[in-house]
């Protein structure tokens, strides 16, 4: 099986669902915790890079001193076209590195599931393309992207938060929200976070992920199988086009 690191910023914020759906397609999820000082590699030499959500900015490397290494992972993904997929905090080291904006504490929260807009763009890209116009997806954020590298390919926003998918060159995409989470994780959210923030508290937050995780589930089932065929084709053949 082709494997993908996958590197962990926050005890709380692990893959999820996702181990289980890049297994089906052939891909294993090797998790390096690095909040717990798992050391990250100095190169990236799994065919795949993932990076998960955590209450940094990318650059926070005072509060978490493996940000550097694992910015340097991002820059070779990126570099070398190697497939790569992050999660909020992923999503925005991704635009971090490739030379976008990110702001702390910027524009409205979103907490909870959020009803989704794909765009033009996203009709012509491997992962997104033929999903629902209207995807639900579970978000958990005050900081946000605020504006995409150059040449960017912007593929999904929402009601609130403009940037909430993109991809860069042929094979890296970030994502705003979290397509790893199911509504039961949102049982353990901080209330007292939630409170300070105007939002809900998590009893009704996980009612309205509830009622949306049936098509929710199947929708980013579809994109954590599109990202490991592309894993499982640049495996056993590098340099193989993303089409």
């Amino acid at each position: 099986m082709a494997t993908a690191l996958v590197v962990q910023n926050h005890s709380g914020g692990g893959p999820g669902r996702w181990t289980a759906w890049l297994a089906e397609r052939g891909v294993t999820a090797h998790v390096l915790r690095a909040y717990e000082g798992a050391p990250l590699p100095d190169r990236l030499e799994h065919p795949a890079l993932i990076v998960l959500g955590g209450a940094y900015l990318p650059d926070d490397d005072a509060r978490a001193p493996w940000l550097p290494a694992t910015r340097a992972l991002v820059r070779q993904a990126v570099i070398e076209e190697t497939p790569m997929f992050g999660i909020c905090l992923g999503g925005q080291m991704l635009a971090h590195v490739a030379g976008g904006e990110v702001r702390g504490k910027h524009g409205p929260p979103e907490f909870g599931s959020t009803r989704l807009s794909l765009r033009p763009e996203a009709a012509r890209d491997p992962l997104f393309h033929g999903l629902p116009a209207h995807p639900p997806a579970i978000e958990n954020h005050v900081d946000a992207i605020t504006a995409l590298p150059a040449g960017a390919h912007w593929l999904v926003r929402s009601e609130h938060c403009p940037y909430q998918g993109f991809r860069i060159g042929s094979a890296a995409w970030g994502v705003q929200f979290h397509p790893e989470t199911t509504a039961e994780r949102i049982r353990g959210w901080n209330r007292d976070r939630l409170k300070r923030n105007g939002a809900p508290v998590p009893e009704t937050l996980h009612a309205l992920a509830l009622r949306d995780e049936p098509v929710a589930t199947d929708t980013w089932r579809t994109v954590a199988h599109r990202f490991a065929d592309i894993v499982t084709a640049r495996a056993r053949c590098p340099g193989t086009q993303v089409h």
